[in-house]
């Protein structure tokens, strides 16, 4: 597809068009102004990611300003301070990241570290809690030289079984995200993972970005269906990867300048019912990347 179609020929071409993975996400880019918005997906951002410097109630108001709606909070802050600050400037909190997941990983050999991992399990299930929203963000593990795949799957699931009935008193659901740890990725070890656990209350928080270096991220949409309780918004490219021959750059993309298909995904997040808030994980500024959220929930 020709870089330079314009806006009015791109909404006469046909879906089959749109589908083709690489064009869909420049021609986005490259309208001048997003389609009217067509879904309830709120606009949020991951705290860690905010690239403005500042109290939490001066970052609160330049997200609030360039146009979010929500944020996802990281936990181990200050309760009272961030309460503060969602009271002033209206934000929602719609989850809470778990802080501590990587450097006390549920899956350590140490069960001293194990059980540091535990205790922040559950500071991150009562911060959820005290911010009002019912979903946290949890890294179950690594896969590394000191745990095999197997010691990962068995440790973590202990670990998160006994934090079920806090998470279950609390109204809080463990949403498990897929990341680059050596774990799950593939969607039927993600079924699998829920699947053996067997509790409501815990979920999966997808990444599209992480997964693309695996799969495809319509595949794992259509496979964990009503079980992604939230959707983190990020993208890579592998061409950039490849490039400069570090996987890790990948990540350096623009926001629908990567890998993803925004209207596939959309449309499959709208087949298994998803519409929960969509939290740009991304590096850019506030204002182009909540413009490119409006973009994505137009798609």
């Amino acid at each position: 597809m020709n870089p330079t179609t314009t806006r009015r020929q791109f909404l006469h071409l046909g879906t089959a068009t749109l589908a083709l993975a690489g064009a869909a996400p420049r021609l986005l880019a490259a309208a001048d102004k997003p389609a009217a918005r067509k879904r309830p997906n709120l606009k949020a951002i991951m705290w860690g990611t905010i690239g403005v410097k500042g109290s939490v109630l001066e970052k609160m108001k330049a997200l609030k300003a360039a146009g979010f709606e929500a944020v996802e909070m990281n936990s181990h802050m200050n309760q009272e301070e961030v309460l503060q600050a969602r009271t002033e400037t209206g934000l929602k909190i719609v989850s809470v990241c778990n802080d501590r997941h990587w450097a006390k990983p549920l899956s350590s050999p140490d069960a001293a570290v194990r059980a540091e991992g535990f205790a922040a399990l559950e500071q991150t299930l009562k911060d959820a809690k005290a911010y009002g929203t019912d979903s946290i963000l949890l890294v179950p593990g690594v896969v590394n030289k000191d745990v095999t795949f197997e010691e990962c799957w068995q440790r973590s699931i202990a670990q998160i079984q006994k934090a079920l009935p806090l998470a279950q008193s609390l109204g809080v659901r463990i949403s498990i995200e897929n990341v680059w740890n050596n774990f799950i990725t593939t969607e039927d070890k993600a079924v699998k993972y829920l699947d053996t656990i067997n509790s409501p209350w815990v979920q999966w928080h997808f990444d599209t970005g992480n997964i693309i270096r695996y799969g495809d991220p319509i595949d794992w949409i259509k496979a964990l269906g009503k079980r992604i309780t939230r959707v983190h918004v990020k993208e890579y490219s592998r061409d950039r990867a490849m490039r400069v021959g570090d996987v890790w750059k990948g990540f350096g993309a623009p926001l629908l300048e990567g890998a993803n298909n925004w209207p596939g995904i959309m449309k499959a997040l709208d087949e298994v019912g998803y519409a929960g808030p969509l939290i740009t994980e991304q590096g850019g500024s506030l204002e182009e990347l909540s413009t490119a959220l409006d973009r994505i929930i137009a798609a």
